[in-house]
């Protein structure tokens, strides 16, 4: 059979410039590439996917559903007017608020480039403000507290609080851990505020945490895992991949949550992108795509977890991410967790808004703690019946994000997005927007006003 070749047009950015530019995506194969050329700079050619499963069958319809809310009007075009702009198709599944610019770590690979001349912190009560303007205008979406580091702020737990009484249910905090690990008495406080998970930077044995964190880490994460499961918080475990750093250990790392389960809910795979404190690197191995994690899970794992487990997303884009929930079984194994055509770990067909309510939904069971009782929204289903299901049954989600960056960008992807940073003024951002820099770490979001 001959392999399918095609090319798809679509719009991107130089990645020197930032100027937009006519792009389209090419399939060559089983392979994937961004293709673009600025009248300055030339053309770029980078692959974003890589082998099988091959993108003409890797796709999930979305039927048109109720429009996201529009804060900001279209005038520059697509990605300049974000906030949501008219242009935006999908509505807001996770909302992100980065509490603080400081960190107590260095590393030498960071998307929001954390801890170079950070500002000062937001105070509580401007945060409380952004908490209830955001819930107006979203509703009761998840939320992650972001920074930074969050937990270098001394009253993390009144800031998670003062999130849950803005009528937000589901609360998770991205961290490094070292001090959930350092101070005793830290997770019990933000569980009594409300915090129903973390999201916990994890990625692999000390080589890797001092090649990716720049110091040997992994006693004192493991001791974060612990601190949050004894005190009921769930714990998602978070591993930035690079190539040859630690591509070989995606299997160990199932194993590790897996061994922590249930507390430990899902290992979320987050391969490297060229943006914030991170040097970019050419030629096609320099990226490790979706499709190499769900074929290294494969052969890591000894086909305990298999690539053909794995199904697009309901949320955002096809070509962003990849998830499967897996069911406990005996002392170590995995099997995969069946699903009905209404939830959101089906091909089927969905529409998007009804997308980002189900991702929602999901997140908010998975990831917390099988104790922690998100609040519901609408009438039950058969999806809502597989998440109360989810939230009792000992289960394990194995998911993926691929973060799009200057030299990977596909403002067809952008405009499906439902990860939306929360920025200072109130307006909501795509992550990899926001996040997205120049060759030479110039912002196209961060630190400007519209």
């Amino acid at each position: 059979m001959t392999a399918p070749t095609g090319s798809f047009p679509t719009t991107s950015l130089c990645p020197v410039c930032l100027r937009r530019v006519a792009a389209r995506r090419e399939c060559d194969g089983p392979d994937g590439y961004v293709v673009k050329t600025c009248p300055e700079h030339g053309e770029f050619r980078v692959r974003f996917w890589h082998g099988p499963p091959g993108l003409s069958g890797w796709n999930r319809p979305k039927a048109p559903g109720e429009p996201p809310p529009r804060l900001t009007e279209s005038r520059l075009g697509c990605p300049h007017d974000c906030g949501l702009c008219p242009e935006h198709g999908q509505r807001t599944c996770t909302a992100l608020f980065e509490v603080t610019g400081r960190c107590n770590l260095r590393c030498p690979v960071c998307f929001a480039a954390a801890g170079e001349e950070p500002g000062p912190d937001p105070s509580l009560d401007e945060l409380a403000a952004r908490f209830t303007s955001i819930f107006e205008v979203v509703g009761p979406v998840n939320v992650q507290l972001s920074g930074g580091e969050p937990t270098v702020r001394d009253d993390l737990p009144e800031v998670v609080a003062a999130c849950r009484r803005a009528g937000f249910s589901f609360v998770q905090v991205n961290t490094n851990g070292l001090r959930l690990a350092d101070d005793p008495t830290l997770a019990a406080r933000l569980a009594d505020a409300g915090l129903a998970s973390v999201f916990l930077q994890f990625d692999g044995d000390d080589d890797a945490c001092r090649t990716l964190r720049g110091a040997p880490l992994l006693d004192k994460k493991l001791k974060a895992i612990d601190a949050c499961v004894a005190t009921g918080i769930g714990v998602v475990l978070v591993p930035t991949v690079a190539p040859g750093v630690n591509d070989g250990q995606l299997g160990d790392l199932v194993r590790l949550a897996r061994a922590k389960a249930p507390g430990v809910r899902g290992v979320h795979f987050q391969p490297v992108s060229s943006f914030g404190r991170f040097p970019w690197q050419s030629g096609d191995g320099a990226r490790v795509t979706l499709p190499d994690l769900m074929r290294g899970l494969e052969e890591q794992t000894g086909g305990m977890i298999r690539a053909g487990h794995f199904h697009p997303p309901g949320c955002e884009h096809s070509l962003c991410s990849f998830s499967q929930p897996y069911l406990l079984t005996g002392e170590d194994g995995l099997s995969p967790a069946a699903a009905t055509g209404k939830t959101c770990c089906s091909p089927a067909p969905i529409a998007a808004d009804e997308g980002a309510r189900r991702a929602k939904s999901f997140v908010a069971r998975q990831w917390a703690a099988p104790t922690f009782p998100p609040e519901s929204s609408g009438p039950a289903d058969d999806f809502d019946r597989f998440l109360a299901d989810a939230a009792t049954s000992k289960r394990l989600t194995i998911s993926a994000m691929a973060f799009q960056d200057a030299w990977t960008l596909d403002l067809e992807r952008v405009r499906g997005c439902c990860i939306h940073v929360a920025t200072p003024d109130n307006r909501l951002v795509p992550f990899c927007l926001y996040n997205l820099t120049a060759a030479d770490g110039r912002t196209l979001h961060r630190g400007r006003q519209p």
